[in-house]
C-alpha cells in the first residue's frame, strides 16, 4: 500500500527487453535522492502509481521487471523520462494523502492544464468505466500522486471531467508539472469508492 505523497523523482535511464514479442521489460530508474537505507530486494516502489517489484538495485539505481500486461494498462513506463516514486508505506507512516493501492484502474486524458492564481487547474477525462467512483471532494491518485476533486462534469456518453486544483508544492515535487493537453495520465479510483459500487451491486443482485 501507498499513500500517494511522492517522495523523489527518478528517471527511467534504459529499458531492456525481457524476452520475446510478449515479454516485459526491465527498467533500470536512477533515483539519487530516494532514501535506499531501508529498501531490499523484493520491495515495492511504485512508479507513476503503477506498484513494481525491486528485483536488483545499486547506490543509486533500482530495477523492475514490468509485464506487457502491465505496459498495455499503463502510461510512463515504455519510454525513458522522469517519474514519480514512492515506497510501500509502513503501518507507522502518516497517511498524508489516502490509501493507494499501487493498482492502475485505467487511463485518463489531460483536457486542461493551466495556472489561475497561485496555483494550477487539472481537468482530466474518465473513461465511462471509472466515471462512477468519482466525486465532489474524494479522492484520486494522478500517475501516483493523492489528488482531492474539485468537481464533477457528467458527460454525454457516460465519460466524466474531473477537476483538480494543484498548488505549486505538489506541481514543483512531481512530474505532474509537465503534463500537457491530450496527454494520458493512470487513474486509480478511491479504495471506499471501489468497496461501496461492489456492496451496492452485490445488494441489487441479491435483494433481502
Amino acid at each position: 500500500m501507498f499513500t500517494g505523497i511522492i517522495e523523489s523523482i527518478g528517471t527511467i535511464e534504459t529499458i531492456t527487453p525481457l524476452g520475446g514479442a510478449n515479454a516485459g521489460v526491465r527498467l533500470a530508474v536512477q533515483a539519487p535522492t530516494l532514501d535506499f537505507s531501508d529498501v531490499k530486494l523484493g520491495d515495492s516502489i511504485a512508479i507513476q502509481g503503477a506498484c513494481m517489484t525491486v528485483v536488483a538495485m545499486t547506490n543509486e539505481t533500482f530495477h523492475v521487471d514490468v509485464s506487457q500486461e502491465s505496459l498495455s494498462k499503463t502510461v510512463g513506463l515504455s519510454q525513458p523520462g522522469e517519474v514519480n516514486l514512492e515506497k510501500a508505506m509502513r503501518l507507522s507512516d502518516r497517511v498524508g494523502g489516502h490509501l493507494v493501492s499501487g493498482h492502475v484502474d485505467g487511463l485518463g486524458s489531460v483536457v486542461e492544464f493551466e495556472p489561475v492564481g497561485e496555483s494550477w487547474h487539472l481537468q482530466i477525462r474518465s473513461p465511462k468505466t471509472l466515471s462512477p467512483f468519482f466525486a465532489y471532494k474524494g479522492s484520486v491518485t494522478v500517475n501516483g500522486v493523492s489528488l482531492t476533486v474539485n468537481k464533477v462534469d457528467d458527460l454525454e456518453g457516460g465519460e466524466c471531467d474531473i477537476h483538480i486544483n494543484l498548488i505549486p508544492h505538489t506541481v514543483q515535487m512531481t512530474t505532474l508539472k509537465h503534463l500537457k493537453a491530450g496527454n494520458a495520465v493512470n487513474l486509480e479510483i478511491d479504495q471506499i469508492a471501489r468497496y461501496c459500487e461492489r456492496i451496492v451491486k452485490t445488494m441489487n443482485l441479491n435483494p433481502a
